[in-house]
């Protein structure tokens, strides 16, 4: 996406240059310290679900400096340079820099809310599989719960059908559950998309009829537009594809808490940043 032009290439403000070399760094580090000395750098700084063993309160602010490749990187770094350094100059550094940390982190509270109601539903079920194993339960476990099962897991199925008391196929299958519970509880988020999609609103807002060029499909759209499809699709992908390994809620945090921040300024204008 292209067509908004605030200034020249080098005219990048301070705070959306030093977000962007960050970012940057921690990626290029995560790489360097993987490599070199094995450490997973996502592990330490990405936000982990609140029972894994790996979480740290501090995830909750260094997750939106770390990302998963460098196209995760990129996208999220054009975005916030294209819309990012609109807003700086209109605001001022210190107030889009609060505007950045209230989206980034509404986004990672929406995020952990609504993975803490599915992996409530997921704890749940592998408490009563343990309890009662039946090839039938298995079989809606992982419907419910696995992603693009393996051919091998409904052959397993299929074995443990005709033999719904064999021992080692209990074991095998409770063993599986608990595999799948602390597999996605200790999957780190990362990435700064929750305060890229509040940047994305607040352009919207501030700068309704401003027209922006697609790439895909090569048409332009009005700012205000191209907000309502982006987060109504967002809504969409969210409640039609949980699980996802896309964190659509953290995006709908973004530009919820965004929504609210901007009103809460027009509101209080005796506030200045």
């Amino acid at each position: 996406m292209n067509g908004f032009r605030s200034s020249g290439l080098g005219a990048v403000p301070p705070v959306v240059k030093n977000l962007i070399l960050l970012n940057v760094i921690l990626l290029l580090a995560d790489f360097a310290l993987k490599e070199a000395f094995g450490i997973n750098l996502t592990r330490i700084l990405g936000l982990h679900y609140f029972e894994s063993e790996y979480f740290r309160p501090y995830q909750f602010v260094t997750h939106m400096f770390m990302h998963g490749g460098l196209a995760h990187l990129f996208f999220n770094m054009f975005a916030l340079w294209m819309f990012g350094r609109v807003l700086e100059s209109v605001w001022g550094p210190k107030r889009f820099l609060v505007y950045y940390f209230v989206t980034g982190l509404g986004a990672a509270v929406l995020h952990t809310f609504v993975n803490w109601i599915e992996l409530s539903s997921l704890i749940k079920d592998v408490s009563a599989f343990a309890v009662s194993p039946s090839p039938e339960l298995f079989a809606g476990f992982i419907r419910d719960h696995v992603n693009s099962p393996t051919p091998q897991l409904y052959n397993f199925i299929n074995s443990w059908t005709f033999n719904p008391n064999n021992s080692n196929y209990i074991r095998e299958a409770i063993e599986f559950t608990r595999q799948v519970l602390e597999m996605n509880i200790n999957i780190p988020t990362v990435g700064a998309s929750g305060a890229i999609f509040g940047i994305l609103l607040a352009f919207g807002m501030l700068f309704p009829n401003t027209k922006l060029m697609l790439l895909f499909p090569p048409i332009p759209i009005k700012a205000k537009y191209f907000v309502i499809l982006y987060g109504g699709l967002e809504i969409y992908l969210a409640f039609s594809q949980p699980g996802s390994n896309i964190a659509h809620f953290a995006h709908i945090g973004g530009m919820l808490f965004g929504f609210i921040l901007i009103k809460y300024w027009k509101k209080d204008r005796n506030t200045f940043f």
